[in-house]
């Protein structure tokens, strides 16, 4: 399978201690990588590199192309009188100059990646009366208008229902079918053990490979610093309480 994202011995930082070292990966073509981790172990740091956001210290990053990136929905503004097709629109920015109007094409763009998520009969709702799953996937859909080849999901599952989730979970597995490389941050251990690597961060790299090899008692004790249960058979964390 083609790489899409290859890291090797990467560091960053944020100007004090590093907050994220040793990590080395590769995302290839069509592969679902869960990056797990306690908040403030690097998650979001990892991105921030891949965007460009934020300079390596150290190491290197080869990517085939460049990336989509998904937010939480929970910390976008829900007071902004957008419609979901004005938020699937954003996605044009990264080739079209705002102060440009928006050609039909790009519109078209916008309606089919709607379709995608299986909203476009809610492409004239105002962006904030939609449900928290609804507006991930909306999200989602502008990242799809951004035509990239790898999709950066930080905790797209926070604040979403059980159906919404597992619609949401049906649409990356059929993204990655198309041949996109997908990377999500998410603290779920259950649902990491469904995809095809997982990498796991506590300020820098605990493990990284096929679920079955990396999400162990003593792999996740380390990457967590706490007791381990185990939940239908797979071993999880008790995660401290969530915050942002």
């Amino acid at each position: 399978m083609t790489e899409l994202i290859a890291v090797e011995d990467l560091a960053a930082g944020y100007g004090g201690p590093s907050a994220l070292e040793d990590v080395t990966f590769a995302l290839r073509r069509g592969e679902r990588i869960g990056v797990l981790g306690p908040n403030g172990g690097g998650k979001s740091t990892l991105f921030r590199v891949l965007l460009g956001e934020l300079q390596p210290l150290r190491g290197r990053i080869r990517s085939a192309g460049g990336f989509g990136y998904v937010p939480q929905t929970e910390r976008s503004r829900l007071d902004y009188p957008v419609t979901a097709l004005d938020v699937a629109l954003m996605g044009t920015l990264s080739r079209v100059p705002w102060w440009q109007p928006i050609a039909r094409a790009e519109r078209e763009r916008a309606l089919a990646a709607l379709e995608r998520v299986g909203l476009a009969d809610r492409a004239r709702k105002q962006f904030g009366e939609l449900s928290g799953g609804q507006r991930q996937r909306v999200l989602v859909a502008r990242a799809l208008v951004q035509d990239q080849p790898v999709l950066l999901l930080d905790e797209p599952f926070t604040g979403v229902d059980e159906p919404s989730a597992q619609l949401l979970e049906l649409l990356l597995d059929d993204l990655a079918a198309d041949g996109r490389g997908i990377l999500i941050a998410t603290h779920d251990v259950e649902q990491v053990a469904r995809w095809d690597e997982v990498l796991c961060l506590n300020r820098r790299q605990v493990a990284f490979g096929p679920p079955e090899e990396t999400l162990t008692p003593a792999v996740l004790a380390e990457t967590y610093g706490a007791e381990i249960v185990r939940l239908e058979g797979v071993p999880a964390a008790l995660l401290p309480p969530h915050h942002h």
